[in-house]
């Protein structure tokens, strides 16, 4: 190849898994694949293993990797997947020198990748070595937005299927429910070495299934996922609006459920709210027990800090910086990380120690956004759009519990997140007075503290869940 040729091959790695993500391309790519750029014809060869790998990766890839190879060369790619001698050599040396599975291992945890090849086909055994970090629920930092979730994880690894089941695990983005599947994950697997313990994401799920069903290879894919001793699913709300899925699924969760396997699963939000969702699926995850996490407090935030900034290897951080971004960033789990990531990364620059004059000059821009003012107007919008009232509805002088509820609601979010005054609040709600706003607000605060739910609709809508759909809606 000549030099352009050999920068092109060395550009389409990074494109292929910017367009994919790390984990898929790790899996498939690296390795496993060999690119050889013609550029006189405009022609990708993609070197694979094995026919498995053509087929798959043709299929899964093929319009990723065109697109990949015409941005990085500037023009139209033609791409072909060939078998490559020297890959399809190294492959078989790689499966000789597996030893080969015996039955007792089929008893053995599994972690799924994140893929969706045929399960009785492993192209390269490197899949089933590679190693993965599990979080651990003692590392969980646990505070008034997650304690009761943390506890009902814990539960199933003491004592599992003794508890509620199915355990659904639900809340926004960063707090939590991944490292507390993984975490049950983890310590099933110590706790019960004998079990097969199967942890996998929605997206992995679905993914296995089509192929299975596309090939004929149903009762394979059955056999991974309903004859394990504990099925964990993240990202659940990924089977939205999948009917066959979903319906696949739900045979699966009935086969383990009837056995007393347990079930834990993750998901966006309270199963009520997941309007995508089958009848019967929702009907079947209300059956256990579902428990939210919701965006960490300011003593839960200070604790994320303190954690994290104590990890092997770093200087600690001084307690007055943790305090400052405690109490200005509102974000979650993840917001918090790459806050620390940040002051740390300028302390190193800068060669300077990390004060406060230092933090705030590396998250200037990121403290400056952190606290987001909203409108009446954006209250309206977001109860409305969460509960598909009409534009108005909640200006309007109707008094019945589908109009005065949702009222509520919208007052007391206006007063947590607006700078309106009760006054301010009750007019733009229907023309109302400041003590309406006031009892609004405290009638709220009772039906959070009660857990209580709203009958809107058909079906009941547990508060807690309606407001943290709206907040979502109002700040995302």
């Amino acid at each position: 190849m000549t030099t352009s040729e050999r920068e092109v091959v060395a550009a389409l790695g990074p494109a292929i898994c910017q367009r994919i993500g790390e984990p898929r391309y790790q899996l498939w790519f690296p390795q496993k694949t060999k690119f050889t750029w013609h550029g006189g014809d405009g022609q990708l060869l993609v070197g694979v293993p094995n026919h498995f790998y053509q087929e798959w990766l043709r299929k899964q890839f093929a319009d990723v990797v065109r697109s990949a190879a015409a941005e990085v060369a500037g023009r139209t790619a033609e791409v072909k997947f060939v078998i490559d001698p020297e890959l399809f050599q190294a492959a078989r040396r790689e499966e000789a020198a597996t030893p080969p599975t015996t039955a007792p291992a089929a008893r053995q945890p599994e972690l799924f990748p994140a893929t969706g090849e045929a399960p009785h086909q492993s192209p390269a055994p490197r899949v089933r070595q590679r190693t993965r970090r599990w979080h651990h629920l003692h590392e969980f930092v646990v505070g008034a937005c997650n304690r009761v979730a943390h506890a009902a994880a814990l539960s199933v690894v003491e004592t599992p299927g003794q508890g509620p089941n199915p355990l659904v695990l639900h809340g926004p983005v960063g707090t939590g429910k991944t490292h507390l599947l993984e975490g049950i994950y983890a310590g099933l697997r110590k706790r019960q070495p004998e079990w097969r313990v199967v942890f996998a994401a929605a997206e992995e799920f679905t993914n296995r299934f089509l192929p299975a069903m596309r090939l004929g290879k149903l009762a394979s894919f059955r056999k991974h996922f309903r004859e394990c001793d504990a099925l964990l699913i993240d990202d659940l709300h990924f089977l939205a609006g999948k009917r066959a899925t979903q319906e696949e699924f739900l045979h699966t969760f009935d086969a383990l459920h009837s056995d007393g396997r347990p079930v834990v699963v993750s998901c966006d939000c309270h199963p009520r709210l997941a309007e995508q969702f089958l009848p019967e699926l929702a009907d079947r995850l209300l059956g256990g027990a579902v428990w939210g996490l919701m965006q960490p407090d300011p003593a839960t935030r200070l604790d994320l800090l303190r954690a994290k900034s104590a990890a092997p290897g770093e200087p600690g951080l001084p307690e007055a910086v943790l305090h400052l971004l405690a109490e200005q960033l509102r974000g979650n789990v993840r917001e918090l990380e790459g806050a620390l990531h940040s002051v740390r990364h300028v302390s190193r620059v800068a060669g300077r120690p990390v004060d406060l004059a230092l933090a705030r000059e590396a998250l200037g821009e990121l403290l400056r956004n952190s606290v987001r003012v909203a409108r009446l107007e954006d209250v309206d919008r977001a109860v409305c759009g969460v509960l598909r009232l009409d534009a108005g509805a909640l200006q309007s002088k109707q008094r019945s519990w589908s109009h005065a509820h949702p009222r509520m609601l919208a007052m007391y979010l206006a007063r947590k997140h607006t700078t309106a005054t009760y006054l301010e609040v009750g007019q733009f709600f229907g023309g109302r007075n400041h003590s309406t706003a006031v009892a609004a607000e405290k009638k709220v605060r009772t039906w959070i503290q009660e857990d209580g739910a709203l009958q809107l609709g058909e079906r009941p809508l547990p508060v807690r869940d309606l407001i943290e759909r709206v907040e979502r809606e109002l700040l995302g």
